[in-house]
């Protein structure tokens, strides 16, 4: 019976048209010799990533060497470890004449399948096929990965829509130059900050758009941390996701959100507030910035920034209320800087840094300003930079913001600023 439904799944995946399939802002090598693992939140768009790979083969491959399994299929379940070569046996019982040809295959939320990684490992060892996989657990693929599968893959992170494919998704084609098309990218800029960039909602119109997003935070919560690790405190959970999505791009100190939910009655310890941000993390629904810092320690006796993965969970848990736009300006900084940089940092010297980064090797310091037109926010803005760019040695900062554009000359070296969506499309 279970050879039956995977030979129905391989047969629809192979004759599915995937020509409506965008592609990303993402090169994903076909052909290395490693496993390719695609990790990020739920409904990012790895599956549409694994498309695109697919129509690219495609071009070259007989589609019929190409197997696409999504392992959230309810058809599937329960699935267990012994099913996935019933899988490869179906495969081969319909195309006997591949078992002597290079085979794709996908396998799409492995992570549902326990000790997935035996299967991967045994058919990289023994069989001639490229394999891909994705999940949305950054803790078990990596912990699978650095056991069995090390040496043997690459990682990807897929995030939610970046702008510039936001505006691609819309039919928006930028030209920096154009009046009319600066006009349009504003205004597209506008409907990000709203909406974020889950790829399904994007023309969505309000109310179902909100509710939508409502529906994958749920989805996380019960799928990703709640029947992962067997959460107990739903009410607890709920409480810190509401918190964390609804106060992005703050400083929060784990012992205060503790204390703070203490005082509200709620019987839980200190650990369990750790524990559950991590989960999430693990999800990739939240990401935490420590303080730049010469110590672990002392990066852990001070408040981290906490960012959620796309800004469109703040309008999903804040609405109606008011768009707090300063810092989804802010996370939308970061989550470009997520995908670029290889460490994140703030600074806080006599004045704070909004982020100290390296990317490609390099260091860099930048601040997020919404609006620079009032002299002491430029003065904050500018001091803390030049202080900043003192303490790295380095002889440009930047300082991103909604219109303004210029150079500012400083004793320490030059400051761009620069407006957002010039900076998204242009960094």
């Amino acid at each position: 019976m279970q050879k039956d439904i995977f030979k129905r799944l391989i047969a629809d995946s192979q004759e599915k048209d995937l020509s409506y399939v965008l592609d990303r802002d993402m090169h994903i090598p076909v052909d290395t010799g490693k496993v390719i693992s695609l990790i990020g939140v739920r409904r990012s768009g790895k599956t549409h990533v694994l498309y695109s790979i697919i129509n690219k083969i495609k071009k070259n491959v007989d589609p019929k060497n190409i197997v696409y399994i999504n392992f959230e299929d309810d058809r599937l379940f329960p699935i267990q470890l012994k099913d996935l070569n019933t899988m490869l046996d179906a495969y081969y019982e319909m195309y006997p004449d591949k078992k002597n040809e290079k085979v794709y295959l996908f396998f799409d939320e492995i992570q549902n399948v326990q000790n997935w990684e035996k299967f991967i490992r045994r058919l990289y060892d023994t069989e001639n096929c490229s394999v891909f996989i994705t999940g949305s657990s950054a803790k078990l693929l990596s912990k699978e990965i650095a056991t069995a599968l090390r040496g043997r893959t690459l990682s990807y992170e897929v995030f939610p829509l970046s702008f510039s494919e936001f505006l691609r998704f819309k039919g928006i084609k930028p030209d920096l130059h154009s009046s009319k098309s600066q006009a349009k990218i504003r205004n597209a800029q506008a409907d990000f900050f709203i909406r974020g960039g889950f790829p399904e909602i994007i023309n969505y119109n309000q109310a179902v758009f909100i509710k939508t997003l409502q529906e994958y935070i749920d989805l996380i919560m019960y799928r990703d941390v709640i029947e992962r690790y067997g959460i107990s405190n739903t009410f607890l959970l709920k409480r810190l996701i509401k918190f964390c999505f609804s106060n992005i791009s703050t400083h929060v100190s784990f012992n205060k959100l503790y204390n703070d939910f203490k005082s509200e009655g709620l019987s839980i310890s200190r650990n369990t507030v750790y524990e559950y941000i991590s989960y999430l993390e693990d999800a990739y629904a939240l990401f935490t910035v420590p303080i730049y810092a010469k110590s672990v320690r002392e990066q852990w006796r001070n408040p981290r920034k906490i960012y959620s993965v796309d800004v469109g969970f703040k309008t999903a848990m804040d609405y109606p209320f008011s768009m707090d736009v300063g810092r989804i300006f802010e996370n939308i900084v970061f989550l470009e800087l997520r995908r670029k940089a290889e460490k994140i940092y703030y600074f806080k010297g006599k004045y704070e840094v909004d982020f100290y980064y390296t990317s490609s090797g390099k260091e860099h310091i930048l601040n997020v300003s919404y609006d620079m037109e009032s002299p002491a926010t430029r003065e904050r803005e500018i001091r803390g930079l030049v202080e900043a760019m003192k303490r790295f040695s380095l002889k440009e900062g930047s300082v991103v913001t909604s219109e303004h554009k210029e150079i500012i000359k400083t004793e320490a070296g030059k400051i761009n600023v620069i407006p957002l969506w010039e900076w998204l499309l242009t960094g």
